[in-house]
């Protein structure tokens, strides 16, 4: 069955003789009618307001209050509601003027703000959002000025002769075009329930539960999309069982030349559902370092401390060797090693050395710093200086440069010597 079916579509009364509708509009009542509607925004905005303000802090709805209340979907349904039943109420008493214009532009409004919103809402700042928000809204705004004119019925009538056969069944433009927008209401409600539902999830997830809730709202938002797809084909009139060859044929497909793209999407959800790596784990791989920062369902994203990203195949997470610096805990063992002159003393070395590490607030007390005499160098004592951190995403070169710095100083402040390389030469 299809949603849209414009044979229930008639135009307005007044807008039938466009005459006797001009009369009308310079008649006393249609100043009745405007302080109505103007009542009816008044009562619609506020509403609103109301209900933004009785919102927890923090709680955002895009879809239904968009960024400033009037910009969302809330605002034109209820004024809409609200402009429906002033108008029944005031039908047996005033010629309907102003109402007859005013429900369908906004029902149009009302269209073209849940098709802008759930797209934006699904696929953010994609490019090809912003042809699909034109098209809805000049599709909204052609249907609804052919309503308002009285020609929707005419247009109708014709695109109605232009039929065809298709095998046992007659379809007609008038049939395709009302099952293509019965499709792409049904999709555009499938993506708004997928988005509200990947919102929810993914609201106050953090580390391993938002890596679960990622593959869930995914499989969820495919398994939506697949429903709604079936759906949308069956409004436009084409028969489900004939997918039977095509399903057939996209699995040889996969088998032989989409095989490293299925393996992939596999990789994808068996990544996020045994956890090994998460969003936000600092991983190596093929000897590129850094951050996850998202797991999609073919690749993930890994962003180096040097702001480089690498996109990573996720069949190349299951099948090479990952290391994974934060899988058990988050902590990372830096070093760093200085030379002394053999004459030296040793502990008051290792205590100063000791010092300039447990002085940096990065720097964990547990486990505590360590200072170890790890070699004879030849041309001095060499000290390996350990220590542990707990956020390797703020940097680590930066503090091991001031670790150094102050090492650098209390060598110096205590005349220990830090030796140059020297060497012997013996001639004939």
């Amino acid at each position: 069955m299809r949603i849209f079916n414009f044979s229930s579509l008639k135009a307005p009364t007044p807008m039938a003789d466009l005459d006797a509708w001009f009369a009308a509009l310079v008649q006393p009542s249609t100043l009745i009618e405007l302080v109505a509607l103007a009542g009816c925004v008044a009562l619609a905005w506020g509403a609103v307001s109301l209900l933004r303000r009785g919102l927890a802090p923090g709680a955002s709805y895009p879809v239904w209050l968009g960024r400033h209340g009037v910009d969302g979907v809330m605002f034109p349904l209820s004024l809409l509601c609200l402009a429906y039943v002033v108008s029944s109420l005031l039908a047996g008493h005033l010629p309907d003027v102003v109402f007859s214009i005013a429900v369908p532009v906004l029902l149009a409004l009302v269209v073209i703000r849940v098709g802008v919103k759930v797209l934006q809402a699904a696929f953010h700042d994609a490019p090809l959002v912003r042809m699909l928000e034109r098209s809805i809204s000049w599709i909204a705004w052609g249907v609804m000025v052919l309503w308002v004119s009285g020609l929707l019925p005419l247009v109708l009538e014709e695109l109605d002769q232009i039929h065809w056969k298709v095998g046992a069944s007659t379809m007609s433009v008038r049939t395709v075009i009302e099952g293509v927008l019965t499709g792409g209401a049904v999709l555009i409600f499938t993506l708004w329930i997928s988005s509200g539902i990947e919102g929810r999830l993914l609201r106050t997830a953090t580390g391993g539960e938002l890596s679960l809730r990622k593959a869930l709202s995914n499989a969820t938002r495919a398994l939506l999309m697949f429903v709604g797809l079936l759906v949308a084909l069956s409004a436009v009139g084409i028969d489900l069982t004939a997918l039977s060859v095509l399903g057939g044929a996209i699995g040889v497909g996969i088998g032989f030349g989409l095989q490293k793209l299925a393996a992939n999407y596999v990789s994808g959800f068996v990544i996020l559902a045994e956890r090994s790596m998460r969003i936000g784990d600092n991983v190596r791989v093929d000897g590129f370092e850094g951050r996850i920062t998202d797991i999609n369902a073919r690749y993930s994203v890994i962003r180096s401390l040097t702001g480089r990203e690498s996109i990573v195949p996720n069949e190349m997470l299951i099948t090479s060797r990952v290391e994974n610096l934060s899988l058990a805990d988050a902590r990372v063992w830096q070093s760093t090693v200085v030379s002394v002159g053999y004459a030296s003393d040793v502990q008051l070395v290792m205590r100063l050395l000791l010092q300039a590490a447990t002085a940096q607030q990065r720097v964990l007390a547990d486990p505590a710093p360590s200072v170890a005499l790890s070699a004879f160098g030849v041309d001095g004592l060499e000290f390996t200086v350990g220590y542990w951190i707990a956020d390797p995403e703020n940097g680590q070169l930066n503090l091991r440069s001031l670790i150094n710095l102050a090492i650098l100083q209390s060598l110096r402040a205590n005349d220990i010597e830090i030796p140059f390389p020297q060497r012997v030469i013996h001639t004939r």
